[in-house]
């Protein structure tokens, strides 16, 4: 361990304060409800709360293997995107007949999750401060620029910034342009999660923490989900997942666990916060495939992650890996580089998280056991919004209802399958060093025009 990372504590800086741990015994012996909600993140929580919103005389029981705000839910940057298709041009590569649509679904479901946090006095420091996107080289500030035109003329508000603008905003060396978008925010996603899941219980759902559902089954008149002390019948499953093995087979050919590194400073005063600049206190994100995302909390900590997206032989899942010397130090070895004015502020946290990836960049949702099973996994590090719009959708196809959500290629299209290991870790570390290749030289490789051509999520 270098000696800038020795004293940062190994847990995520937004559970200082927070409630943490289990609340809720496992359950045993034999249950009934109407519907089962397996995964107590972002997605099985929106997903009971839209459920019973809808219907507020459902019984609601959601499964959790862990405790809630355990995963990326209670780990993860914060950042609150209206995008469901992981940015603009993959959304015109991909569905350019329902990018207009797309878009609109997007803004609709950010605007009505600041309503909620605001009707039901959730304290997540959520601020729609929008984001802006930094080029470190002259070809992704030439992408950048030609980016302006693409998004204003699908309605969304943006401005080109200059070496001279971004120095003024965020004074850094590293940076030679941005794209300042005005959409989209920030939170902090604990305090988000845990909102979330008072309100579930408030409505009336029954939450079981350290409960891992072991098995699903059809049963006389229903379904069967099996823990490893209950068993549980119901009427419909909704699989919320994401990163961690299903409980449907077929979605390990979809679903590409991949882990990811964040820091945290300490608090910084206000002289060192003047040395930067950033009086906007947006989101930022660098304009390369292998990218950094940073921001202020609210106690004044930045919070610098990303660039090293690790994926592990056989799709491998497990607590040891949230953390990972090499890649916390090269994110203060960058974190050092960008801003070397702040040589004096100190790393507090160190950590990281599993985040559920599909070949598109974008969920992937469907339907099992003859329509009574419907899953949405696969956000692909935009969840903090999307798995709302995901639940929803998810919803829908458990009652049979054609919406217009439902009727979207988006919805029932499906991405390419990632190959089978032994050939699945070699696929991704090719497709990363080729990623590496195009950041440096500015020049899209073979191999990814190949992929863009299946319409693979890489030009995203």
């Amino acid at each position: 361990m270098s000696a800038d990372l020795r004293d940062a504590e190994p847990r995520p800086v937004w559970w200082e304060g927070a409630d943490t741990g289990p609340r809720s015994e496992p359950p045993a012996g034999r249950h009934n409800a109407d519907l089962v909600v397996i995964g107590a993140g972002y997605t099985g929580l929106w997903a009971a709360i839209e459920a019973l919103t809808d219907d507020p005389s459902l019984d609601v029981v959601v499964l959790e293997q862990d405790w809630v705000g355990s995963a990326a839910s209670g780990r993860n940057g914060g950042f609150v995107s209206e995008s469901l298709t992981h940015g603009i041009a993959h959304g015109e590569a991909m569905w350019p007949d329902e990018v207009d649509e797309l878009m609109h679904l997007g803004r609709q479901n950010v605007s009505q999750i600041v309503e909620f946090v605001e009707r039901h006095g959730i304290d997540a420091d959520l601020r729609m401060v929008g984001k802006t996107t930094l080029a470190r080289t002259t070809h992704q500030a030439d992408a950048l620029r030609a980016a302006v035109h693409t998004h204003t003329r699908r309605g969304e508000k943006v401005e080109f910034l200059d070496r001279a603008a971004v120095r003024a905003d965020i004074d850094s060396p590293a940076f030679v342009a941005g794209l300042r978008s005005y959409s989209g925010g920030l939170v902090d996603p604990m305090a988000l999660v845990q909102g979330l899941r008072r309100v579930a219980e408030s409505m009336g759902a029954r939450i079981f923490e350290q409960t891992r559902a072991t098995g699903l089954h059809a049963s006389p008149g229903g379904l069967t989900v099996a823990t490893d002390r209950a068993q549980l019948r119901c009427a419909r499953v909704l699989l919320a997942s994401n990163a961690f093995p299903p409980l449907l087979r077929r979605l390990k050919a979809w679903v590409l666990p991949v882990y990811d590194y964040v820091l945290a400073t300490a608090p910084l005063s206000g002289e060192q916060l003047a040395r930067v600049g950033w009086s906007q206190n947006q989101g930022l994100t660098d304009a390369g495939n292998e990218f950094h995302y940073f921001r202020r909390t609210r106690d004044d900590r930045i919070l610098w992650g990303g660039y090293d997206a690790v994926y592990h032989f056989g799709n491998r899942v497990a607590s040891e890996l949230e953390l990972r010397h090499a890649s916390h130090r090269l994110l203060a070895q960058h974190f050092r580089q960008t801003f070397p004015q702040l040589h004096d502020v100190p790393f507090t946290h160190r950590w990281g998280g599993v985040i559920d990836t599909t070949s598109r960049f974008t969920p992937i949702f469907g339907t099992a056991h003859q329509g009574r099973v419907a899953y949405a996994v696969g956000f692909t590090g935009l969840g903090v919004a999307s798995t709302r719009f995901g639940a929803r959708v998810a919803l829908d196809l458990l009652a049979g209802r054609r919406t217009e959500r439902t009727r979207l290629k988006a919805v029932t299209g499906m991405a390419v399958p990632f190959p089978p290991e032994p050939l699945r870790w070699p696929a991704v570390a090719l497709t990363r060093a080729a990623l590496a290749r195009e950041d440096e030289t500015g020049r899209r490789g073979t191999l990814l025009r190949v992929l863009d051509r299946f319409g693979v999520g890489f030009n995203s």
